[in-house]
Order: C-alpha cells, then sequence, then structure tokens
C-alpha cells in the first residue's frame, strides 16, 4: 500500500472515530434516561424502547469499533 491511500485510511479512521465517540455519547445519555425513569416507566412501552435504543446504540459502538480494526489492519 503506497502511502497516500495509508493517508487517505489514517483520515477515515479518524473520521469514523470521531462518530464512534458520537454514538458512545448518545448511548450514554440513553442509558441515562433509562436509568433515571421511574421502575414503572422502565418496564412499560416508553422504557422498553428507550433501552433498546441504548442496546442497539451500544452495538453500533462495537460495531464502529470493528471497523476501525480492519481499518487499521488495511493500514498495515
Amino acid at each position: 500500500m503506497n502511502n497516500q491511500r495509508r493517508k487517505a485510511i489514517s483520515k477515515l479512521r479518524d473520521q469514523l472515530d470521531s462518530l464512534k465517540e458520537e454514538v458512545r455519547s448518545l448511548n450514554d445519555e440513553e442509558r441515562e434516561a433509562f436509568d433515571n425513569m421511574p421502575e414503572n416507566l422502565q418496564s412499560g412501552d416508553k422504557g422498553q424502547a428507550a433501552e433498546a435504543a441504548a442496546d442497539q446504540l451500544s452495538s453500533a459502538v462495537d460495531s464502529l469499533d470493528e471497523a476501525l480494526a480492519y481499518l487499521d489492519e488495511a493500514a498495515l
């Protein structure tokens, strides 16, 4: 791989890492909102939706970590 493509991968990696941090922040906010709900609301539709959203955001962070690892491997 030449330096130009390595630099392009590095730039993409930086952008993806920044997006991952934004998703992580949203996940933290959603999880905190769920945790601060009264128990009766947590078990209701709104609480279940908040918990599901937090779970999906957590999965997105994991997937972004995996994508970052692939980019690291590609740049070797």
